[in-house]
């Protein structure tokens, strides 16, 4: 095991290796002092290595995310190391065979995903840092929703963007962060950067990467991004690859985000304006604590980054207005509105949970609660609305909310009223919507039942009353009868005769036999069921994201306004 581990965290010497044993992640020496300490639970000893006691030290998987939480907080990167083998698998080729493991995920301040460990009103980005025939641009993702930007900057207005930003992850290649000058302008948020090999950073290499990523052969229809900005996005899209080991959330479409119609503000104006954080740090007392009323993680995500980055643009402004003095003119409206958007969960992390395959039932219900509450926002625009029209900015978010009602219609076949945290607990998908998990289930649950009707029919073909079906471990299901009564069966078709006493004979069937192998196996196979049930499901979902992520977008602007 010692041998195994090892060899892993040779290849993650930078993170802390939660290493599944059973049903605890261990840490093993420099790791177990250093998350011992850090967690505030027991380091204990195990065996030896070269002489010396080995520190271990270990968390309950079912509870890891609460202590992955404590550990990004303070800077720690974690690669989660589970068991890809069946145990009894790894048996086959010897008794010390080891468990084959892999790390499946590398987790860091900028690439979480679970609600668990996310601010739902806040975006958590990942942002990047590259520089390119003298040029500079950054670039940031979130990766829980799919936000995906880039801009160009001048030397003035790095600190001024991650002000603005403030990314929970910052990447710089090896040959900026040991630029005095580049660290100065880092300033604070030097804490938070990750430094990667100068080729991460590559400006062709990040097209190609970009390219490949939205299966385009160019990316002009995207924008007109400069070398750095290329090489910044090519580098996010490289370490979400590297650390979700080859799995890509879902990403929205590139998009540049151009300083002119944005007002941009340095990182001093803004600490004393103290639009989203007060001096002392605390969101409450700030400008966006007083002026944040809205109902839904995305909108109030959507406020914050507006306050961040105000428009200069007077038309774009009047539009925004537009859309709040229609709401201000009805409060019908208004309310109706705010109630149907307190039932919609948050659907761009969901969705980015089941792009990386970390999803669960509890997010297919969460986009099938969201699209489901479509037609009463739709609704309550039109049902308490001002006597005008809705403005253009309404319309417009009216009309990408789209049309969902198939897809609603599946999840609410598909899915049980009480939903598991993962799918692997089974138990999701509800009665009736597959005929063959059903009947499995049927075995699984009721066996007793299903011997007890055997049992009945075999008494009333014989004629034996006291004919009783039982259970043994060398026999498995057999019937039994008195000796007066074995006569009866004995070379009667379909029963075999298998056991003789002194006051009862045994037989067995056909039927018998089938019945033990599917109750046996009952359990197994309906999770099976489900677990494909889950990936179908999920695929389908997967396969409207699209017009999916434009609904959410257009909910987020409605709460907003």
């Amino acid at each position: 095991m010692l041998t195994q581990f090892f060899q892993v965290k040779r290849e993650h010497p930078d993170c802390l290796l939660f290493y599944r044993m059973g049903d605890f992640y261990e840490m093993f020496f420099d790791d177990a002092v250093t998350a011992a300490r850090a967690l505030d639970i027991t380091l204990t000893k195990r065996g030896q290595h070269q002489g010396e006691p080995i520190p271990m030290c270990g968390v309950p998987h079912h509870a890891a995310e609460s202590y992955l939480a404590r550990l990004i907080r303070q800077g720690h990167r974690v690669a989660v190391c589970e068991q890809t083998e069946d145990p009894a698998e790894a048996r086959k080729r010897g008794g010390k065979s080891v468990v084959r493991r892999a790390v499946v995920r590398i987790v860091t301040p900028g690439t979480l995903t679970e609600d668990s460990l996310l601010d739902a009103r806040r975006h958590n980005y990942l942002a990047a840092l590259a520089e390119a025939g003298g040029a500079m641009g950054l670039a940031w993702v979130d990766m829980s929703t799919g936000d995906f930007q880039a801009q160009p900057l001048d030397g003035r207005g790095l600190e001024a963007a991650l002000a603005r930003l403030a990314p929970a992850e910052l990447l710089v290649s090896e040959r900026l962060d040991q630029d005095p000058a580049l660290a100065a302008a880092l300033g604070e948020w030097r804490a938070t950067a990750s430094v990667l090999p100068g080729s991460r950073f590559d400006s062709e290499n990040g097209r190609r990467r970009l390219e490949t990523l939205y299966g385009v052969a160019a990316l002009d229809g995207f924008g007109a991004f400069g070398r750095a900005e290329l090489g910044a996005a090519g580098a996010l899209v490289d370490y979400l690859e590297l650390t979700q080991k080859g799995k890509l959330p879902r990403l929205a479409e590139l998009r540049r985000w151009s300083p002119g119609g944005l007002m941009e503000i340095d990182a001093a104006t803004r600490r004393n304006l103290e639009l989203t954080r007060t001096l002392t740090g605390e969101r409450r007392g700030s400008l966006l604590a007083v002026l944040d009323r809205t109902v839904t993680g995305a909108g109030a995500r959507l406020l914050a980054a507006r306050l961040a980055a105000p428009l200069t643009d007077p038309a774009a402004i009047d539009r925004r207005l537009d859309a709040v003095q229609y709401f201000v003119n009805s409060s019908r409206s208004r309310n109706d509105l705010r109630d149907a958007l307190r039932r919609i969960p948050d659907i761009d992390r969901a969705l980015s949970r089941l792009a990386l395959e970390r999803g669960g039932p509890r997010d297919l219900a969460a986009i099938r609660d969201a699209l489901a509450e479509v037609p009463a926002v739709r609704a309550a625009v039109a049902g308490g609305g001002p006597l005008e029209a809705p403005p253009p900015a309404v319309l417009e978010a009216l009309d990408e909310l789209g049309g969902h009602d198939g897809l609603v219609a599946l999840l609410g076949r598909a899915l049980a009223a009480e939903l598991p945290l993962l799918a692997r607990d089974g138990g999701f998908v509800a009665a009736g919507h597959d005929p063959e998990l059903d009947r499995l289930r049927d075995l699984r649950d009721h066996s007793r039942r299903l011997i007890a009707g055997l049992q009945a029919r075999y008494a009333g073909e014989t004629g034996v009353a006291s004919l009783k079906v039982k259970h043994n471990n060398v026999l498995g299901y057999f019937v039994e009868v008195g000796a007066s009564h074995a006569d009866k069966l004995m070379g009667r078709d379909g029963f075999i005769h298998r056991q003789t006493m002194a006051s009862a004979v045994r037989f067995t069937t056909v039927e018998l036999g089938e019945l033990e192998r599917e109750v046996s196996t009952a359990a197994d196979k309906a999770l099976a069921l489900e677990q494909e049930a889950f990936r179908a499901l999920a695929a389908e979902v997967l396969t409207r994201a699209g017009p999916i992520g434009l609904a959410a977008a257009a909910l987020a602007r409605l709460d907003v306004a």
